[in-house]
């Protein structure tokens, strides 16, 4: 593994903690800052929204941009923003700043596209399993680290030891990072037609939603994810509410559940890598669904509600994984455009997700608002194996640049 591969694992787990590290805290700020809950509670999905714009007009410029100045760039937007939300005090500056930390973030997933592309033949998926190992660590110890940052110091200094890392990561990534632009990058032809010029980035954009009418692959690749999306962030934000009389440490020692998930991911890229990636997404998805019916059982053990999320957790972020390796194979010179479009609408059903949480909490509990997300499980296990039945599988092998080296 070289350096620049562990850099962009590092970089994409401390960027992506941002969006979640705040969520066992979130009772704590709207005291602090005299707030309903119901205002601070919009803050999960502003940051998702915000992802979801980072990945519509940022992640094309994976394909444009060098990696060095692209990265460092975003993750100093990053801490800026950061610094901001640690020092406001009117309530509605929190929800707003959580929109660009949200967008600043989504580099974690150009960490992702870099990799991939990257990669030496016959390992795209395992680079991309090494990124997102980092993802996965870091969404799962930014809930512990942000409790318990919270409870030592503040939920305001706690942002601002998620800044200062935000900024350590920029000076890295702009010292460690390639500095030569990606291949010019025209727009992606269909069968038959002749490769054309270099579009601006304006024409890049617009192309982007043709996307989906031409690779049909990709279209059942965004329902699919998108349903287990939708159920990861339904049952975190349900969680965090349900249990946040507890106090932020304790939730967020439920995310230590999900390590699972990050020992799985390197094996997980290896086993897509020689198989194919329907395989491994229908195996994680049934074990995620397990995971989500022992959470069903209730909250009154602790134990069966650890290993539950750390089911869920382990199927949801392999099968992400796979679909990920597959998307980019379908064009891995634009694989930074397929990339975007998957992901924007990935978590644009995830913020449904999360803004479902409180609302079926109040209405039908935690076991309602769970087996609501089982059965997004399920329907995504059916998607995706409607999507594969009839097809050969595909290997993953394509024309790439040379590796990363550092």
């Amino acid at each position: 593994m070289t350096v620049a591969r562990l850099l962009l694992a590092t970089i994409a787990g401390t960027a992506i903690a941002n969006n979640y590290a705040i969520q066992p805290a979130l009772a704590t700020v709207a005291a602090d800052l005299g707030a309903g809950l119901t205002l601070i509670g919009l803050v999960p999905t502003a940051a998702l929204a915000g992802c979801m714009a980072g990945f519509a007009l940022l992640l094309p410029l994976t394909d444009r941009i060098a990696p060095d100045r692209l990265v460092a760039a975003q993750l100093a937007v990053l801490a800026t923003a950061l610094t901001v939300a640690a020092i406001s005090s009117h309530p509605a500056v929190l929800p707003a700043a959580y929109v660009v930390i949200g967008a600043a973030a989504s580099v974690a997933a150009q960490a992702g596209v870099i990799a991939g592309r990257h990669a030496p033949a016959g390992q795209r998926t395992a680079a991309i399993a090494t990124v997102a190992a980092g993802m996965s660590a870091g969404i799962l110890l930014s809930r512990l680290a942000g409790g318990v940052l919270t409870d030592l110091l503040g939920w305001r200094w706690m942002l601002l030891v998620f800044a200062a890392v935000a900024l350590a990561g920029a000076v890295a990534a702009r010292l460690l990072l390639p500095g030569t632009r990606p291949r010019a990058a025209g727009p992606a032809a269909l069968p038959g037609d002749e490769p054309r010029g270099e579009q601006t980035y304006a024409a890049a954009l617009a192309a982007l939603p043709r996307q989906l009418h031409r690779h049909r692959a990709l279209r059942w690749a965004v329902a699919s994810g998108g349903l287990w999306y939708l159920a990861f962030h339904l049952v975190w934000v349900a969680l965090a509410l349900a249990l946040a009389p507890l106090g932020p440490t304790v939730i967020g020692l439920y995310s230590l559940a999900g390590l699972l998930g990050f020992a799985v991911l390197p094996y997980t890229g290896r086993l897509t890598d020689r198989l194919n990636p329907a395989t491994v997404i229908m195996a994680s998805l049934l074990i995620a669904a397990v995971g989500a019916g022992l959470l069903a059982t209730g909250l009154d053990r602790p134990a069966v509600t650890a290993l539950g999320l750390a089911l869920l957790d382990a199927g949801l972020f392999a099968a992400q994984a796979a679909n990920q390796s597959r998307v980019q194979a379908l064009d891995p010179r634009h694989s930074g455009s397929l990339s975007s479009v998957y992901l924007v609408l990935y978590f644009a059903v995830g913020a449904i997700g999360a803004a479902l949480a409180a609302p079926l909490l109040h209405s039908v509990g935690w076991h309602g608002a769970v087996l609501v997300a089982l059965a997004a499980l399920l329907a995504a296990l059916f998607v995706d194996q409607t999507a594969v039945r009839g097809e050969r599988p595909q290997r993953l092998e394509r024309d790439e640049p040379a590796p990363l080296q550092t």
